[in-house]
């Protein structure tokens, strides 16, 4: 008499059946995205229509921080360092491509392609921004560090929100340890938050301009789970895992 048979199993959760892609998790995903794009929206506005209240903080927070930047040039090194090479949008994209290979090597071809795109997209999206809202940056008569482009978003803020959700939902969906788990979202709220006050304590950001940047990296980087979660539960990507 045989015993029960039992199907092979993997590391990797099955995208159809994976509890993160629930109808309930899809839906939390869209709106999250619907919520934070119309907060981000709203600060865009106020800051084109010229808000007083908005503006006078930006510029006292600016203008705090560019003083202990120029009193403290330890400081001021160390935060051209984590911008420069942490927290780039280079970096931050490298890192997204490192975690679309190890999605891809674990047999979901489409999902690294997906993971690849929404970079793609939130680059675009950025840049559209930028050139749509074309803020200046703040000046000063003794610049500590420079930076090219208009202001808002902050490519580094966004970049790095973006990277950093996507990154945490992959870790998150996989088999991963709790340890592991509570790591990556740990390093990835730093990297967010430092890659907005790096920017801000150099002096080439307003502090809107990093809030708007994180605020809109989160908020894409929802809507592309979302979308994906939804497209998995449909069928439409049944097929999406890949041999290796």
């Amino acid at each position: 008499m045989h015993g029960p048979t039992h199907a092979p199993t993997t590391d990797a959760p099955s995208p159809a059946n994976s509890p993160a892609n629930s109808p309930a998790h899809c839906a939390a995903w869209l709106w999250t995205a619907l919520v934070l794009s119309a907060v981000a929206s709203a600060v865009i506005v106020l800051v084109a229509a010229g808000w007083p209240p908005l503006l006078s903080t930006d510029k006292e927070v600016a203008n705090w921080f560019h003083a202990r930047a120029l009193t403290h040039p330890a400081w001021t090194e160390a935060n051209r360092v984590l911008t420069d090479w942490v927290w780039d949008p280079v970096t931050m994209r490298l890192v997204i491509g490192a975690a679309a290979l190890w999605v891809w090597l674990r047999g979901e071809g489409v999902l690294a392609l997906w993971c690849l795109a929404t970079t793609a997209v939130g680059a675009g999206v950025q840049q559209g921004l930028k050139a749509l809202v074309d803020r200046p940056r703040p000046e000063w008569q003794q610049p500590v560090d420079s930076a090219h482009f208009a202001a808002m978003p902050s490519g580094h803020a966004m970049t790095a929100a973006l990277t950093c959700v996507v990154v945490v939902w992959l870790v998150q969906r996989s088999a991963a340890d709790r340890a592991l788990r509570a790591l990556v979202l740990l390093l990835a709220c730093v990297s967010v938050a430092g890659a907005c006050l790096t920017r801000v304590a150099l002096g080439v950001h307003w502090l809107t301009d990093t809030v708007v940047g994180a605020v809109l990296g989160i908020a894409l980087a929802a809507l592309s789970i979302g979308l994906w979660c939804a497209l998995v539960n449909r069928g439409s990507l049944g097929a999406s895992r890949s041999p290796v």
